[in-house]
């Protein structure tokens, strides 16, 4: 593969327990305007109250997503409690080509997919404090019964089992969202530094399949 088609800019895969906070740790460090490419993940679920089209997540009806996982526009995609979600391949490469750091956010069944792909990326682990705050924090959204809440942590358990493939854990406590902010300011500043930079190849980004 050619140095040429290389870039030393970042590619960041946030992941972690659903309802541990990835939104809003990407919503505080949008507004302090950290200078990133904020990747949009497509999805099928219905869009909660709040949340705008194309800023949160690009909604999609089953027909268009299926449409685009078959003509391969996903670089990865998942079925995740009945609703597909998926990254969008030509968003992430076109913001890589243009030399930005990149940031996306993904379950983790997502992250070890894209650890597969691109293992180059930088693989953060964002972790709660402990399972009873997953718990009332999931229970805060009241968007789910209690057989899907019950899932959702069992599903957490065994999603903190997968720290391994991670590069970094964060621990997200509510009430040190600072701490959580310089914790990833540490990170990037930390790999910006790397004596052996890691090299993003596009030709990984553009050719490969997904492989859920």
């Amino acid at each position: 593969m050619s140095s040429g088609t290389e870039r030393n800019n970042l590619l960041i895969i946030l992941s972690g327990p659903s309802g541990v906070g990835k939104d809003a740790v990407l919503d505080i460090i949008k507004e302090r305007k950290c200078p990133f490419h904020y990747v949009v993940t497509a999805t099928t679920r219905q869009r909660r109250a709040g949340e705008q089209q194309g800023i949160d997540y690009h909604f999609l009806s089953r027909e268009q997503f299926h449409r685009m996982k078959e003509e391969g526009e996903l670089l990865e995609w998942a079925e995740v409690y009945g609703n597909y979600y998926g990254v969008p391949r030509e968003e992430v490469n076109r913001a890589l080509a243009s030399g930005e750091d990149v940031i996306l956010k993904t379950d983790v069944q997502g992250a070890a997919t894209l650890k597969k792909i691109i293992p180059q990326a930088v693989f953060i682990f964002l972790m709660p404090p402990s399972i009873k705050t997953l718990e009332r924090r999931l229970k805060r959204r009241n968007s789910d019964t209690k057989e899907t809440l019950a899932l959702r942590l069992e599903k957490a358990r065994a999603e903190i089992e997968k720290l391994p493939l991670f590069d970094y854990v964060i621990t997200n406590r509510e009430d040190r969202l600072d701490d959580i902010i310089a914790q990833l300011q540490a990170i990037i500043s930390a790999e910006k530094c790397r004596v052996k930079p890691r090299k993003i190849a596009l030709e990984t980004v553009r050719d490969r399949g997904e492989l859920s």
